[in-house]
């Protein structure tokens, strides 16, 4: 079967109102079972779009043949500065792609768009969780490079999941400090289950390499 992915077929938009069930569906097959038994990341990006701190503007659906394939969002949120500032920031996801189509590309170019766009309406940088083996490839960091901490983490912990990349060059250099997630993030696994119902059944499974029982 062929791997690599022809530009032309697909498109990249804005995600629309009427998008929002088809967005979540797609969510939740791109992350049933891998991070945990189930999956929350539908419910919180239903939740996310109600946050202030959602950026709307960045706010894109990946599309083939009509039919939806990708998608990713950006939130506002904030490094408070060791020396007393409160610096600005992006956080990214959740950004998935439909299972049949990972490891092909789409990600990454969804991934590159998306960041591209970020730069252009003028924000500093991206801070987020994920692996660097892949997000590397589009220019991230650890975010133990610039000097930015993960919030809760002990001293001497592993953050080698905590990444970040610079969309204007230079933005973090005289900054060091603590990097807080948005708390629309935070969801309760009740509130998840009971969203869960509006979706076709699926098993949930525990599984080797999930993160979180």
């Amino acid at each position: 079967m062929e791997n690599k992915m022809n530009t032309n077929e697909y498109i990249i938009r804005s995600e629309k109102e009427e998008d929002y069930h088809a967005v979540e569906n797609l969510i939740r097959e791109s992350f049933w079972n891998v991070y945990r038994p189930g999956c929350s990341e539908h419910y919180v990006i239903h939740v996310l779009r109600d946050d202030p701190a959602f950026v709307k503007e960045l706010d894109f659906v990946m599309e083939q043949d009509g039919k939806l394939i990708g998608q990713n969002m950006f939130m506002r949120t904030i490094i408070e500065a060791d020396d007393g500032r409160t610096i600005p920031v992006l956080t990214m996801g959740p950004i998935g792609i439909t299972p049949e189509l990972k490891r092909r590309g789409y990600g990454k170019a969804l991934l590159d768009h998306s960041l591209e766009k970020a730069a252009g309406v003028g924000f500093g940088a991206v801070l987020f969780e994920g692996n660097i083996a892949f997000y590397g490839k589009s220019g991230f960091d650890y975010a133990s490079k610039f000097g930015i901490r993960y919030h809760d983490l002990p001293e001497g912990a592993d953050s080698s999941f905590f990444l970040c990349k610079e969309l204007i060059p230079g933005y973090l250099d005289d900054v060091t400090g603590v990097y807080q997630t948005p708390q629309g993030y935070y969801v309760k696994d009740e509130d998840v289950d009971e969203f869960d119902k509006g979706f076709p059944p699926k098993e949930k499974l525990k599984l080797p390499g999930q993160i979180f029982g």
